[in-house]
C-alpha cells in the first residue's frame, strides 16, 4: 500500500463533491485531483455519448495517477469510477467493460459519500434534479456491495467541511 492516504470524494451531482474536494486539500495542506468531467464536456462541439464516458473515466485516473505524486501524506480525488458506472448505467443502461475492470485502480481508502442536503444548483452539465434521492441509493448501495470503506458526509457550509474531516478522523487515516 502507498504511504499516500486516497480519499475519493463521491456521490450524486450537485452534491459538493469539487468544493468539498478543494477545502480538504486547503485544510491538509495537500494537492487534490479535480473532476475531468467538467473539463471533457466543455472542450466538446457535440452532445456527450456512452463513448465519451469512458474517455472520461480514463482521463479520470489518468490525472489522478500523474497528480498523486505531488501530494504530502493525503490525496483527495473529486470524483473516481464509481461516478462514470452510475452515470453510465443511468444515461445508457450500460457501461463500458474498461470501467468495470478498473473500478479498483484508484485504491482508495476512503470514500466520502455526499449526501444531497445541499440545494440543488442549476447547471448546464447537471442532468438529473429530480433523481436526487434515487442516485444517492445507487451510490450508497455501490459502496456497500462493493464492502467498500465509506462514510456519508452531510451539512451545510463549514459543517460538511467538519463532517468530512471528522469522517477521516475516525477512520484512522489523519491523526
Amino acid at each position: 500500500m502507498s504511504s499516500i492516504r486516497k480519499i475519493a470524494i463521491t456521490g450524486p451531482e450537485s452534491t459538493g463533491k469539487s468544493m468539498l474536494t478543494r477545502d480538504l486539500a486547503a485544510h491538509f495542506h495537500t494537492t487534490f485531483v479535480a473532476e475531468y468531467a467538467r473539463e471533457y464536456i466543455a472542450s466538446l462541439d457535440r452532445p456527450y455519448n456512452q463513448n465519451d464516458i469512458l474517455e472520461i473515466a480514463m482521463g479520470q485516473l489518468s490525472n489522478e495517477h500523474r497528480l498523486e505524486k505531488t501530494a504530502s501524506e493525503i490525496f483527495f480525488c473529486d470524483t473516481e469510477l464509481i461516478v462514470t458506472k452510475i452515470w453510465s448505467e443511468v444515461r445508457y443502461g450500460s457501461c463500458n467493460p474498461w470501467i468495470l475492470e478498473n473500478i479498483f485502480a484508484g485504491d482508495y481508502d476512503l470514500y466520502l459519500l455526499c449526501y444531497i442536503d445541499l440545494p440543488w444548483e442549476a447547471d448546464p452539465q447537471r442532468e438529473h434534479p429530480h433523481m436526487r434521492q434515487e442516485l444517492f441509493n445507487l451510490y450508497h448501495e455501490e459502496l456497500k456491495k462493493r464492502e467498500l470503506p465509506f462514510a456519508i458526509v452531510r451539512g451545510l457550509d463549514g459543517e460538511r467541511l467538519d463532517n468530512a474531516i471528522q469522517a477521516i478522523r475516525s477512520h484512522g487515516l489523519i491523526p
